[in-house]
């Protein structure tokens, strides 16, 4: 009997075990699994406001994008750009829009597709409206949108996103150069000072060092898009007439009679002026290199005002030692014009510049 029971006990026990294991080998219905969106084999569709940010871009991007710019032409009055139907076209096409933001393109970002990722470049830095807007001449702003463009595109084609690190990783190198330049410009220049007849270049010249001496209600009007007062323009005329700055800046795709006033000034006193564009202009391929040309400018007239102040010197020396004399000494006949210092090698043109109050 005792042996009888253990068998009972034993064949129970295999029982159980049979069938605690056919309920561990069991699989509980879990979720469906989703079907993953194929990664589209076309390069990425991308739309910029403006071409400073479109090279850049194109940079990041290389092969695996292609890039429209909607403002693309140095003759553009930016400030009153109305964008086309052809404009809006490309903008709700696109994948990727990249915009600059702070109130200098808000048509760029109002009808886009339902799809589309935008990069903008003052939500990237944090700038809002009333800031200036020039972002692209800052260095911070162009580092922060290098990064921002390649996350962006390695989400939108992450089987591409070795080539996109790689691309920002050869930008950053060449970037870095640029940044070692405009460093050796700021320590050779270290007191340099500057006005502005548009306060386009506002971030380069701070990362060149220079001290705006623009008069300040003279800035707050052009931020604001009003009329700048007399006093304000007299200030800035004398600025450029009395050489107290190194350079002038001027805005050519703001130009007007006011402005040809200033630079008229500035052209009649010997005072280098510098023209620079908002948008990049079409001889230069990457906005690296834009930049780089416009430090080698601001170059050039610092060592035109240098040449021309001692040439001023020199000038009013002779004078002072003729006067000094004429009571003993004959007039030479040699007018002073003729001894005033021709530079005109080392001096930005200010060809077609003109004075309307002249």
């Amino acid at each position: 009997m005792k042996r009888h029971g253990l068998r009972i006990a034993a064949v129970t026990a295999a029982a159980c075990l049979a069938l605690t294991a056919g309920a561990c080998g069991r699989k509980e219905p879990g979720p469906t699994p989703q079907p993953q969106a194929q990664e589209p084999a076309a390069p990425i569709m991308v739309t910029a406001s403006i071409n400073q940010w479109g090279s850049l871009a194109k940079q990041i991007g290389g092969q695996d994008v292609t890039v429209r710019s909607i403002l693309d032409s140095t003759s553009i009055k930016t400030h009153d750009f109305t964008p086309q139907n052809a404009d809006t076209t490309k903008l709700t096409g696109a994948e990727i829009v990249v915009a600059n933001g702070a109130g200098y393109d808000s048509w760029a970002t109002g009808k886009l597709g339902k799809n589309a990722v935008t990069v903008s470049a003052s939500t990237t830095v944090g700038a809002t409206n009333g800031d200036n807007p020039h972002l692209w001449f800052s260095k911070d702003a162009r580092s922060a949108m290098a990064t921002e463009l390649e996350n962006a595109f390695a989400k939108a084609r992450p089987s591409k996103a070795r080539r996109f690190a790689a691309r920002l990783k050869a930008w950053k190198t060449d970037e870095e150069k640029l940044e070692k330049t405009m460093a050796g410009f700021k320590k050779d220049h270290p007191d340099a000072t500057y006005a502005a007849t548009e306060s386009v270049a506002y971030y380069l010249m701070d990362d060149l060092g220079f001290t705006d001496k623009t008069p300040q209600g003279y800035i707050q009007a052009m931020t604001t898009g009003a009329q700048p007062d007399r006093a304000d323009m007299d200030n800035l005329r004398m600025l450029a007439s009395s050489r107290t700055i190194n350079v002038l800046v001027n805005d050519t795709q703001q130009a007007n009679d006011m402005t040809n006033t200033i630079t008229g000034a500035a052209g009649r006193s010997q005072l280098p002026v510098v023209d620079i564009t908002e948008q990049m202009p079409s001889d230069q391929k990457t906005l690296g290199s834009w930049i780089a040309a416009l430090i080698e400018q601001f170059q050039s007239a610092m060592t035109a005002f240098d040449n021309t102040e001692e040439g001023h010197r020199k000038v009013d020396g002779a004078d002072a030692s003729r006067n000094h004399s004429s009571d003993s000494t004959p007039d030479s006949g040699i007018s002073d014009s003729e001894h005033q210092p021709t530079n005109s090698e080392h001096m930005p043109s200010n060809q077609g510049q003109t004075d309307p109050g002249k």
